[in-house]
């Protein structure tokens, strides 16, 4: 048995910084995207949820929006012209123009929020569960379901999500790892281990949370990875 539980175990990948960039420490980041020369971050905690249109070489914040004080701000993708981000516990998700970061609108679901992200076609939701959910853009109804499994053993605490090269990636609450899912399947291709990334951070600030945000530029084929209160922003290379 103890050699089908090692069989069923997917492999580590080693990570290389490539580039560190300053984060605004105040960031409860809960989500992250990248979009034409810019990051985009949703943060969260209670009176301190915004979304923001970040400057990637230096951190500055250059637009932001506050979500009301009743609302902690989840994870956020771009779709089209939109940035949809997600709330924990209300079950709300709210809809920006994604040049003014004005809200256009809002969608309501049957779960908590973590992580989202899409695959050109479908959004793509987690819950904290082993499940994500694929989900309408355009009315953000569900349209599917995929359970995460490594091997036979499921996998929960799905966190921040993002679609790299037809997999998903996903943030595994405090885990210094991320899962690469098969979006067909559901089984844990690989992880990529990100242990000590933390470590730099607590450096500069004891109080740095979890890591949480992935971002990819498709045109450039960089990833972005940073976390809770974290004073850096990662620019990462995956070592097969």
């Amino acid at each position: 048995m103890a050699c089908l539980a090692a069989a069923q175990q997917a492999p580590t990948l080693r990570h290389r910084v490539v580039n560190t960039f300053p984060h605004d420490i105040r960031a409860f980041t809960q989500g992250l995207a990248y979009h034409d020369g810019y990051l985009y971050e949703g943060t969260g905690n209670y009176g301190r949820s915004s979304v923001r249109k970040v400057q990637v070489e230096t951190g500055k914040v250059l637009q932001r929006t506050d979500l009301p004080a009743q609302y902690f701000g989840e994870g956020i993708t771009i779709f089209g012209e939109k940035l949809i981000q997600l709330t924990w516990q209300t079950r709300i998700a709210f809809v920006y123009d994604l040049r003014t970061l004005k809200q256009t609108g809002s969608f309501v679901y049957p779960t908590e929020g973590w992580g989202l992200t899409h695959d050109g076609k479908r959004l793509i939701m987690s819950d904290g569960s082993a499940t994500l959910y694929f989900r309408d853009p355009l009315t953000f109804r569900e349209t599917g379901r995929l359970e995460v499994r490594e091997g036979r053993q499921s996998l929960p605490n799905l966190n921040e999500l993002e679609f790299v090269k037809g997999e998903i990636w996903a943030n595994v609450w405090q885990s210094e790892r991320i899962a690469r899912i098969s979006p067909r399947t559901g089984q844990v291709l690989s992880w990529v281990g990100l242990q000590g990334l933390r470590d730099q951070v607590l450096r500069e600030n004891p109080y740095a949370d979890v890591l949480n945000g992935i971002a990819w530029d498709p045109k450039r084929d960089r990833l972005f990875v940073t976390g809770k209160w974290w004073t850096k922003l990662f620019e990462i290379q995956v070592v097969k």
